[in-house]
């Protein structure tokens, strides 16, 4: 009998239960916030725009010129570009490299900056002050001209390539934010338990001071996100990242094929801009309410 029961509770249904109110738990925790809630929400349309909207709207790759900078319209919802084509169908495909370009780069340079902060503030000594000059110094470098010129020398033909010289880029901000937050967090008692119980420097910085930094971090995160996707599209409005389908692309056309001396080209040139703003804004509101989830002294009511 009671192999009977177990048989009719299969472990992959009590799997999808658990996850289910996971699920849920994340979501009003999420909701608690308004404002945080609505830039979830905005970011997941943002992620579903980009991932299944192609799969529902093809892509538009021959030019009318008989439907040049058309006004919206029930045919083209914002309109259309110098050649004729529908603007919405860009915006639609234009997103997932940018998206997944903002969450590779946010999360190897958050990755790199706290694993080499906590490392710096927890081993200290040489270690911490020649990895803080390196900081020090690489603080005082321009770092958009640095990354124009690397691009030229550097072929950044695909996401990963460019996420990673992102990374590398933007670790020193992190690191000396990190490093100050682990020197306040390693003199508590739990952290000094660790130590005089030998329990390894990796479960000292990974089980006892960063759990206790994770709104830090998922701020860090966000961040890390908003300010790689400006690195990007300045890259690719100035030539320099040969990506096919962006909406720093459709900034880069609008700019080159003179859609500024033409009334109605506002269309073209604003909804790439516009979608950029917006996808910006979700994941600043976003850092919001997951700063009340990892920290539950914010939260209210």
């Amino acid at each position: 009998m009671a192999e009977l029961t177990r048989s009719t509770h299969p472990k992959p249904l009590q799997w999808l239960a658990g996850f289910g109110r996971s699920i849920g738990r994340f979501l009003r925790l999420m909701s608690r916030n308004k404002t945080g809630f609505l830039g979830f929400l905005m970011f997941v349309g943002f992620l579903l725009l980009a991932l299944v909207g192609p799969l529902l709207i093809p892509e538009e790759t021959s030019a009318d010129i008989t439907a040049i900078y058309e006004t919206p319209s029930r045919a083209h919802i914002l309109g259309t570009d110098s050649q004729g084509k529908d603007i919405w169908s860009q915006i639609v495909h234009g997103g997932r490299d940018i998206i997944q370009m903002a969450l590779l780069t946010g999360a190897l340079s958050t990755f790199v900056g706290i694993t080499l902060g906590a490392l710096s503030a927890v081993i200290g000594g040489r270690f911490d002050a020649t990895l803080t000059t390196a900081a020090d110094v690489w603080l005082t470098i321009p770092r958009f001209p640095l990354l124009a010129v690397l691009a030229t020398l550097i072929k950044l033909d695909n996401l990963m390539t460019l996420a990673l010289l992102l990374a590398f880029l933007s670790w020193a901000g992190l690191y000396r934010s990190i490093r100050a937050q682990v020197f306040s967090l390693k003199e508590r008692d739990y952290v000094e338990a660790a130590v005089a119980l030998d329990l390894g420097l990796a479960h000292i910085i990974f089980q006892e001071i960063l759990p206790n930094m994770m709104s830090y971090i998922a701020i860090s995160f966000t961040f890390g996100m908003t300010s790689a996707i400006y690195a990007q599209v300045g890259l690719v409005f100035l030539g320099l990242v040969p990506l096919s389908r962006n909406w720093g692309v459709m900034i880069n056309l609008a700019w080159t094929q003179g859609a500024i001396f033409f009334k109605d080209s506002v269309y073209f040139i604003m909804a790439p801009v516009a979608a950029i703003a917006l996808f910006q804004l979700s994941v600043v509101w976003m850092s919001r309410s997951l700063e009340e989830i990892f920290n539950p002294r914010l939260r209210t009511g």
